[in-house]
């Protein structure tokens, strides 16, 4: 029996045009339905008869009744274009690597469906209503991750979700306890459902699409979104905790240099520090200048929040587009199938290049202030915030880990658009490498959420050892934190408080307190 996860609401249409990152994310996770909508069932229906038609008239069109790739020149008679498709599912089903997780194989499937319900890839509506009742049941193929290059689709892995159709293979399904892998024809049976064989061109419009890009991708923007409220959050209670000056986050300074991001992280960080008693218990100090990681970040934090909502608009476009190829357009007087390349991922494959970079600066920037947490020439405090300055490390090793993490980033900063490889014999000859890149961005704000944590854990034991409260909106963050991981009284095993610290903030839970 298949159960759906817990808080099931409103359904969600697929038409091709409206879905949005959010709900196809709920979707993945269970807590909606996704069902095909009427307008899309009617243009998938004429585009799949305008391949029917061409079929009859004995025209030769390229995926419908050709080979494919590098043998695009050779045609296939009609009694052999179901076995075609099944042999380009087969052929193409040779993914390596670790098995890609669950709920982002289901991201990916509703991704591939909403695309093909735009009506212009001549796929039978079945085909799609199948995939979304797999959705809908948490019925997710095996797909090991490593296989595609960026363009020509995501052909690899989107084979392995193919087999599924055809009821071949192994899928996990979700139950009451968790995920369990058995036969994808068992998986199917158990929800009342039956494999499909595919017709001309359905397997090819199933596997050639940027589909694999689009769930990276949109689970890393997901992360981004909820980690750069998390950066300006640990800067605010960095600078309360070396008793910083608030003065670079003045408004004036942002209105005289109106960037976005800029503006908006400023304006965040301002209101956390409202009513800061801090503040104003070093009103006549004579430290007159913060270093960098404390005076700049607006300026560093900004442009990651322009690249993030650049990012956005451009991947909402892309999970609403048609990416295989070739494409099928009805008109009044007749049917045109046009080959072109949407399939390509380049725009998915550099915003990862870009996210990547970012996620390296936000925790580059954040270590650095952490640095000058611990360090008593900034902080006025014991260093690494021991008790007894020699007898115990403190939290010395805590920023250590933040700089190995540091270090991941800075390899995983490398772009990818760079490294292209040629296939098919020259037919194929530049690729995006986007699947590679989005997956990298990815594990890359995973990443920057433990450097956070670690920086929040520092300015927190910090912020509790000065005889003033902070800004109203880091004394949030204080508590927050302190629900988490416990006062410093002298060394101790750290992991598993760093780690739950780092998931809890990708779990937006900071986030949603601050509101």
């Amino acid at each position: 029996m298949i159960f759906l996860a817990p808080h099931v609401v409103a359904d969600i249409k697929i038409d091709g045009q409206t879905l949005t990152i959010e709900a196809a994310i709920s979707i993945a996770r269970g807590h909606r339905k996704a069902i095909l909508c009427e307008d899309a069932r009617l243009r998938m229906v004429e585009s799949r008869e305008a391949v029917e038609s061409i079929i009859e008239s004995g025209k030769t069109i390229y995926g419908i009744n050709t080979g494919f790739g590098a043998m695009s020149s050779v045609k296939i008679g009609e009694e052999d274009l179901e076995k075609l498709q099944a042999n380009l599912i087969r052929s193409h089903a040779c993914g390596v690597g670790h098995k890609m997780e669950p709920e982002h194989v289901l991201l990916m499937m509703l991704f591939r469906a909403n695309s093909l319900a735009k009506g212009v890839s001549g796929i039978r509506p079945e085909i799609i209503e199948l995939l979304l009742d797999m959705v809908n049941n948490g019925i997710a193929p095996i797909i090991p991750r490593i296989g595609s290059l960026g363009a020509s689709g995501d052909l690899a892995p989107l084979s392995h979700m193919a087999l599924a159709i055809l009821g071949e293979g192994e899928s996990m399904v979700r139950n009451e306890t968790g995920w369990e892998t058995i036969a994808s024809s068992d998986a199917l049976k158990s929800a009342g459902l039956r494999p499909r064989s595919l017709a001309a061109k359905e397997g090819l419009s199933l596997i050639n699409g940027t589909s694999q890009m689009c769930c990276y991708l949109a689970l890393t923007l997901t992360n981004l979104d909820i980690l750069i409220h998390a950066a300006d959050a640990s800067a605010a209670a960095s600078l309360e905790a070396i008793k910083g000056s608030h003065t670079p986050y003045d408004s004036r300074i942002h209105e005289a240099r109106p960037q976005l991001g800029q503006s908006e992280s400023s304006t965040r960080i301002r209101g956390l520090l409202k009513d800061s008693e801090i503040k104003l218990s070093h009103a006549d100090c004579d430290r007159v200048q913060d270093a960098y990681c404390f005076r700049c970040v607006p300026q560093v934090h900004g442009p990651v929040i322009d690249l993030l909502n650049e990012s956005k608009k451009m991947l909402e476009i892309e999970i609403n587009s048609a990416t295989d190829n070739p494409l099928v357009f009805v008109k009044e007087e007749g049917v045109d199938v046009l080959s072109g390349g949407n399939f390509h991922g380049q725009n998915l494959a550099l915003a990862s290049d870009n996210i990547a970079v970012a996620c390296h600066e936000l925790a580059s920037i954040s270590e650095r202030r952490m640095n000058q947490v611990l360090d008593p020439k900034w902080s006025d405090q014991i260093p690494f915030l021991a008790l007894n300055e020699g007898l115990e490390s403190g939290y010395m090793i805590v920023q250590y880990v933040a700089a190995a993490c540091l270090a991941e980033l800075h390899l995983m900063a490398n772009p990818v658009t760079t490294s292209n490889v040629p296939v098919s014999m020259g037919k194929e000859d530049h690729v995006s490498m986007g699947a590679t890149g989005t997956y990298r961005s990815l594990q890359s704000t995973i990443l920057l959420s433990q450097v956070l944590a670690n920086e929040l854990i520092c300015s927190t034991e910090a912020l509790d050892r000065i005889p003033y409260q902070p800004g109203i909106g880091v004394g949030i963050i204080r508590n927050w934190v302190r629900g988490q991981v416990a006062k410093y009284t002298g060394d101790k095993v750290m992991s598993d408080e760093c780690s739950n610290l780092s998931d809890n903030l990708l779990n937006g839970q900071l986030k949603n307190i601050l509101g």
